[in-house]
Parts: structure tokens; C-alpha cells; sequence
């Protein structure tokens, strides 16, 4: 790096340590990043579609996780690059805003940025190949609300809502029950949706995941499940019309705060304090009768005389239960939180058609169910499977489905999937790129080539041959007109997607063309690179 040197000839310093620093600039620092940022697009490529693999990825600490999902794989996949953390970022903010798409869309963002290193070694300037894709980015983003097709749903007929789910699952690990999983999905979205403000708040559903079963066990409760059981043996197991009261006091007798200490020096005091205490107990089992509770949830835990109490009086009772737990308990039964027992009011308990625990397999497993709820705004997917890495990735799988669902519901148009609609709008940039005089449109023609990644990743890892298989399809857009002809993945022997039912979001295909295009976008603008070199 040159010196600068004062008026009076004495050198003055405008980088500090250098000789630390390593420093890339002009179109080194754009190839050094663009393969940064291709080298991250290409882990994912085989993930892609329906016949994608899987990764496994081990964590610091032994934990293993085995996921198809490309934002899990890229969050735990500890990258050091900055470039590369950006492309990480990238399939975040799609997994926040939509959900699903999060491995298309670091797809997207590696062929683009593949093209653009083509244009880079012809001379074209980095900002005139970023603004050529901001023009083709708009072009394929008003095609796509252009060949988007809107359909009908109602809280009877669910169809046109499972049929975006399945083609969600039907890349997961889970695709042999994409149908079940899909129907289940749909309905927790419809219990909880607001369909008069078309939004859907997903904390109310729960997903909770048990070792053991199969996963077409897997079933949707309307209600909440909770992992723990009556705090006595005896108590009873099933309880209908249950009055609930939610109690965040524990059952014992009132502690001071301060330290305190009780010199009992005779045999009548300790009688007294005995009787004291057994009042003390009395009076709280009693109290939760008097209001007309059938069933007491309480946050902390129980002293024994008074589980024993409240056995003998026919109160059931469960101890320990977690506090968001209880919010949701309260949400889903239509209960206040009672933080004293003095506060106990009839008004403040919560309702439930049916309260049951039920025991899983051989182990001594035992959860609570509770069902019919007054307020049946909150519901659980409670799913089983044969391994804990299963659950896991069948909890992300859900969770894709739940949005896709959600999105729907937001705004409930469709375009087809199998890389349909990425061939359908590299035509239409490609053709727009003649009404561009100036070098963007090098940059245009560029994205119009970058779109075809996706399609031709779908038929690569479906074992076709990738350039025939897109060049038919193409071709065949082009003849008939007909933006549903995509990749036959599975082999059914149709390229129209219509027939196939592989349907994506309108929404999710915007914001991917978009967020990729942005992020190549920032990282072309990228000419000089300083960094604290390694020793």
C-alpha cells in the first residue's frame, strides 16, 4: 500500500498494522467473493426437488442433525466466509418471510452470480450486470403475478390448500406421508387462521414431538398436549367438562421471606404448628373446590400432605407444568392465571370438554391430554416417529407446510411448481432483453440463463439429463404456450404440472427472485476487501 507523506515529508499512516491486513481489490476481490458464494450454492443444488439428498451435520458437541431443509443446513453449518454468511442470511430471511423455498433460493443466488462472472471476464462493469438484473428481477416478477392463477377456499373445502402442502413435503424426508401430513397442516392453519384480517398467528400452534410409534400415528389435537401427568396415582385418569384452574402459587404453606427460625421446644407446639400447617392446606384444596374446579394445574410443585389432601377431596391435580404452557392452557380453555389463592373466582377458571392421560408404548411415558376447548384457537401436531432425528426434521417439514398454508391464506394465488415457473419467466426476460439498448442487456440475457438453474438442478438430481430434459421442456413452453410444462421429476410421465397437482406460492417465487437478486446485487458491488490476515 503507498505511503502518503505531509508537508513536511514525514509519512503518515492511513491503515493501522498494515502488514496484518490482506487486502484483495478491483476484480480479484469480486471472482474471490463470487466463489464464495457459488461454492455455498453448490452444497445445496443436490438438496433441491423432490429426488434432493439430505445432509448430515454434526455439531461441536456430537448432536447430529440429518435435514433437507436449506436454511437448517446453512445455519448449522458454521461458516467463516463473510460472503458466505451473507448467502446464510439469505436463506434466513426467506425462511422468516415465507418459510419455504430456502434452498431455490441460494440456488438462484449461485447461478446468478455464476453468470455474472462470465460478463465480469468479458469487461462489463459490475454496477451496469447489477442493474441489468434489477430490470430482468422486475420483468420475471410482474410475469409471474402475470401467469399466476388464483383459486377459491372455505373452511369446508380444503383441497386447494393441501395440494401446495404436499408438493412442500414431497421434497422431505416424510414424502411416503405427505398426504396425512399435509391434510394435518392445513387444518391446524384453518383452527387458528382469522380469515376476515387473512392472518394466521402460528405461535398458537404447537408442535410436539414423541420417540416411538410411526409417523402415520402422527395426529392433530384440538387442544394442548402437556408432558406431564396427574400428580397422584390414584387421581383419575379421564375427566369430562373439566373446570380448569391455573394457579402459578405452590401448594405449601407461605414462607417468610426473611430468614426466619421456629424454636419448638415442647410437645404442644409442635401439635400447634402441625394443625397450623394442616389448616393452611385445608383451606387451599377447599378454596379450589368452593370456586367448582374439577382439575388444578399449578406451575410449582406440591407438598405431600397436600397431594394427599387433594386425592382425598377428588381434586386431580398436576404439578410442574412450564409457564408458556400454561399461557397456552389459558389461551386454548379461556382461564385467567391466578397468581394467589385468594384470588380464586369462578369467572377465572377455564373449560374443557375432555381432559385424558394417556400412556405411550411399554415406557412409562405419560402425557395430558386437553381437548374441547372453549376458545379452539390453539391446537397441537403431536407427531411420532421411530427415531429423534426423524421427529426433528419432521417438526421443520411441518413447520413448511404450516406457512405455505399461511401464505395462502394471506394471498391465495399460485403458480405451478417443477420449475415451471422459472422456465416460464427466463422466456419472458429473454424476450424483453431486445428492449434494452445499452450493455444491460448482456446482464438481462444473463439472468434469463441464471433462471434456468433451478429446472435443470431438478432434473439433474432426478437422474435425467439435464441439458434434453430443459431444452424439450423449454421448447415446449414455447410451442403450446403454456406456462404449467415442468420437470417430470417422479416419473409420471407428464410435464404438465396441472395433472401432476405441483403447485408453489406466488408469493414465495416473488420474494425468492427478488431476495437472490438483491444479495447478488450487493455482492458485486463489493471491489475492495480488507481483511485481518491469518497467521
Amino acid at each position: 500500500m503507498a505511503l502518503a507523506f505531509d508537508e513536511y515529508g514525514r509519512p503518515f499512516i492511513i491503515i493501522k498494522e498494515q502488514e496484518q491486513k490482506s487486502r484483495l481489490r478491483g476484480l480479484d476481490a469480486q471472482k474471490a467473493n463470487i466463489s464464495a458464494g457459488k461454492a455455498i450454492a453448490r452444497i445445496l443444488r443436490t438438496s433441491l426437488g423432490p429426488k434432493g439428498m439430505d445432509k448430515m451435520l454434526q455439531s461441536p458437541d456430537g448432536e447430529v442433525t440429518i435435514t433437507n431443509d436449506g436454511a437448517t443446513i446453512l445455519e448449522q453449518m458454521d461458516v467463516d466466509n463473510q460472503i458466505a454468511k451473507l448467502m446464510v442470511e439469505l436463506s434466513r430471511s426467506q425462511d422468516y418471510e415465507i418459510g419455504d423455498g430456502t434452498t431455490g433460493v441460494v440456488v438462484m443466488a449461485g447461478a446468478l452470480l455464476e453468470q455474472a462472472e462470465k460478463l465480469l471476464e468479458r469487461g462489463i462493469h459490475p454496477i451496469r450486470v447489477a442493474e441489468g438484473y434489477e430490470m430482468a428481477s422486475r420483468v420475471a416478477v410482474e410475469h409471474l403475478e402475470h401467469i399466476s392463477h388464483k383459486f377459491d377456499f372455505s373452511a369446508t373445502s380444503l383441497e386447494s390448500l393441501i395440494g401446495p402442502c404436499m408438493t412442500t413435503l414431497s421434497s422431505k424426508i416424510v414424502n411416503r406421508c405427505k398426504r396425512s401430513l399435509a391434510e394435518i397442516a392445513v387444518k391446524a392453519v384453518m383452527a387458528v387462521a382469522d380469515l376476515e384480517r387473512k392472518d394466521v398467528n402460528l405461535d398458537l400452534i404447537k408442535v410436539e414431538g414423541k420417540v416411538g410409534g410411526k409417523l402415520e400415528d402422527t395426529e392433530l389435537i384440538y387442544g394442548i398436549t402437556v408432558d406431564k401427568d396427574m400428580s397422584h396415582p390414584q387421581m383419575p385418569k379421564v375427566i369430562q367438562d373439566a373446570h380448569i384452574a391455573i394457579l402459578t402459587c405452590p401448594f405449601e404453606p407461605p414462607k417468610p421471606k426473611t430468614k426466619h427460625k421456629v424454636d419448638i421446644d415442647t410437645v404442644e407446639k409442635f401439635q400447634t404448628l402441625r394443625k397450623q400447617e394442616q389448616q393452611y392446606f385445608d383451606e387451599m384444596v377447599q378454596k379450589c373446590k368452593d370456586v367448582g374446579a374439577t382439575l388444578v394445574i399449578c406451575q410449582w410443585g406440591f407438598d405431600d400432605e397436600a397431594n394427599h389432601l387433594l386425592m382425598h377431596r377428588n381434586l386431580p391435580a398436576v404439578r410442574w407444568v412450564g409457564g408458556v404452557e400454561l399461557e397456552l392452557i389459558a389461551i386454548a380453555t379461556g382461564g385467567r392465571i391466578v397468581p394467589r389463592f385468594q384470588e380464586l373466582t369462578t369467572e377465572k377458571l377455564g373449560k374443557a370438554g375432555l381432559v385424558r392421560e394417556r400412556s405411550f408404548g411399554t415406557t412409562k411415558d405419560r402425557m395430558l391430554y386437553i381437548e374441547h376447548c372453549a376458545n379452539s384457537r390453539a391446537v397441537t401436531i403431536f407427531i411420532r416417529g421411530g427415531n429423534k432425528m426423524m421427529i426433528e426434521e419432521t417438526k421443520r417439514s411441518i413447520h413448511d407446510a404450516l406457512c405455505v398454508a399461511r401464505n395462502l391464506i394471506r394471498n391465495n394465488s399460485i403458480v405451478y411448481g417443477g420449475g415451471a415457473a422459472e422456465i416460464s419467466c427466463s422466456i419472458a426476460v429473454e424476450a424483453a432483453a431486445d428492449k434494452y439498448p445499452g450493455v444491460e442487456q448482456y446482464a438481462v440475457r444473463a439472468f434469463a440463463d441464471a433462471l434456468d438453474a433451478i429446472p435443470m438442478a431438478l432434473a439433474e438430481n432426478s437422474g435425467l439429463q439435464p441439458i434434453e430434459t430443459l431444452s424439450a421442456v423449454k421448447s415446449q413452453q414455447i410451442k403450446d404456450n403454456n406456462p404449467c410444462c415442468g420437470i417430470d421429476c417422479n416419473d409420471v410421465g407428464t410435464n404438465d404440472m396441472r395433472e401432476q397437482n405441483v403447485f408453489e406460492t406466488l408469493i414465495g417465487k416473488q420474494q425468492q427472485i427478488l431476495l437472490a437478486t438483491q444479495v447478488v446485487k450487493m455482492i458485486l458491488k463489493i471491489d475492495d476487501v480488507i481483511s485481518p490476515s491469518e497467521y
